[in-house]
């Protein structure tokens, strides 16, 4: 059993199609990171899922039962868009809200938890339009968590934020696997989606091109040889003439070799030609160049 498996799932609006045909499987215990430009039916997939709006058609299913289902949709902890919470309020009485809200039992038990899930029990007592969008975001966070929710879903929760929230929120969202539950999150920050998610979906004009684990991901990244010298241009035409595949990275800082054995063998081949390397490395490609390159092989065919 997975935590959401999603079958030629469709969304119209009107004459637009929002989805069309997208089919997802997020297994349980996974931060499954969910990507895709704007307007590609992220936002919409997920709103599905936690029943905020109606599915033209498809199959939906969270936990082997229908995403309809009142208990089902119970165990579903969310965050899409901003926190509701009341500005004028504290932190501590809009958890309390929500938890009275959930008819919880030991109300104050359960909000202290979260607050101290998301590294938030010292602000407890402030007002929420005081804090900062990286607090509000873990607030919205908490809310979410009330509860003990099997499923998580977060739309763009790091957007906006500086690193040192950005940290945090890695920290929050590996210590909210560790309890069991899993998290399907989407960001278009994807160099930071890459630290923490064990699984990925790719969607494109509401439909899913690609699912793959971290490791897969890992495995279809390929590994390159980076350098710099003074003559670029000069480089880069040598190289062409031993290595197959030599190209610019975007900056046009470094030049890449990816059929490169080693960095000894670039070395080497560059002082045979009399070309001395100023700098050089072993890199490979990421997420977002990974995303990238995959949307641009779309867009040739």
């Amino acid at each position: 059993m997975n935590a959401i498996e999603i079958k030629n799932l469709t969304k119209n609006y009107g004459e637009k199609q929002a989805l069309s045909g997208l089919n997802m499987t997020v297994p349980v215990g996974s931060i499954y990171g969910f990507i895709g430009e704007n307007g590609s039916g992220k936002s919409t997939t997920e709103k599905i899922i936690c029943g905020l709006i109606h599915k033209t058609s498809g199959d939906v299913k969270i936990y082997g039962k229908p995403h309809t289902d009142i208990d089902t949709r119970a165990s579903v902890g969310v965050l899409i868009e901003e926190p509701g919470c009341y500005k004028n309020y504290s932190v501590w009485n809009n958890l309390m809200l929500q938890a009275t809200n959930l008819r919880l039992k030991n109300k104050a038990d359960e909000v202290r938890k979260v607050l101290q899930l998301v590294r938030m029990e010292g602000a407890a007592g402030n007002k929420f339009k005081n804090c900062s969008l990286g607090m509000k975001q873990r607030i919205g966070i908490a809310m979410a968590l009330l509860g003990n929710p099997k499923l998580l879903v977060l739309d763009e929760p790091i957007n906006g934020l500086d690193a040192d929230g950005m940290r945090i929120m890695r920290e929050v969202l590996k210590d909210v696997t560790k309890n069991g539950c899993t998290v399907l999150v989407s960001s278009h920050i994807l160099g930071e989606l890459e630290k923490v998610a064990t699984h990925y979906g790719i969607i494109r004009h509401g439909k899913m091109i690609c699912e793959m684990t971290a490791e897969e991901l890992e495995n279809s990244c390929p590994t390159f040889v980076a350098l710099q010298t003074k003559d670029m241009k000069k480089t880069k035409e040598v190289l062409k003439d031993k290595f197959k595949r030599v190209e610019e990275d975007e900056q046009k800082e470094y030049l890449r070799v990816y059929d490169a054995e080693n960095p000894e063998q670039v070395v080497k081949y560059l002082y045979d030609n009399k070309i001395i390397v100023n700098e050089i490395r072993t890199d490979k490609i990421g997420l977002e160049e990974y995303y990238i390159n995959l949307m641009n092989d779309k867009e040739a065919k």
